[in-house]
């Protein structure tokens, strides 16, 4: 297996592999572009999310700055809203649904590294998918980590840390998040 396959495959693979340099790059060249659109140009700004991300929905927008890994692994749905300085590591899938609201200065990723030296001078990294279900608005300085699923109708409190799954209807928060109390959930 190649080491992109080993990620995609849930495996521990090698992040300074050519090829995932590569996409790496690619990503970089991607955001470089996206970030440096007329702040105004709404429409430019819409059409290259469309062709930089897996998939994008109706009514999605992204404030500057906005940073990803690889962008084809990160699908929005409509009605989406990420304030400024968003980074998103999507060295797995990022399924994001609708209606939802990022903070600022959020991290969403999918990779970790291991806790061992050896691990990490090997460059090794370990990937999970992260999902987002629809109606969650994530708060400013939240960091979302790996292999998290976030249900519907959730709040992330600012300044949260995001470690385990998230049920339906709930604000979370603190560090690591814990569940603070259940939410209404008014649009059934």
């Amino acid at each position: 297996m190649t080491e992109l396959e080993k990620i995609n495959a849930g495996l521990p693979g090698c992040f300074d592999d050519e090829e995932m340099v590569k996409l790496k790059e690619q990503a970089m060249i991607n955001c470089n572009i996206y970030n440096n659109i007329a702040e105004s140009d709404y429409q430019a700004q819409y059409d290259h999310l469309k062709k930089m991300l897996g998939s994008v929905g109706e009514k999605v927008w992204i404030a500057k700055t906005f940073n990803c890994d690889r962008g084809k692994n990160i699908f929005i749905g409509d009605n989406f809203i990420g304030n400024f300085n968003i980074t998103i590591l999507d060295i797995r899938e990022v399924h994001i649904g609708n209606n939802v609201m990022i903070g600022p200065n959020t991290l969403i990723t999918t990779v970790g590294h291991p806790i061992t030296p050896k691990g990490r001078r090997e460059h090794i990294s370990l990937a999970s998918p992260v999902y987002i279900g629809n109606d969650v608005w994530i708060g400013g300085n939240c960091s979302i980590l790996p292999g998290v699923k976030i249900g519907n109708n959730v709040v992330v409190a600012a300044g949260a840390v995001v470690t385990k799954d998230v049920p339906d209807n709930s604000l979370v928060g603190g560090v690591p998040a814990k569940i603070i109390r259940q939410i209404e959930n008014d649009i059934k």
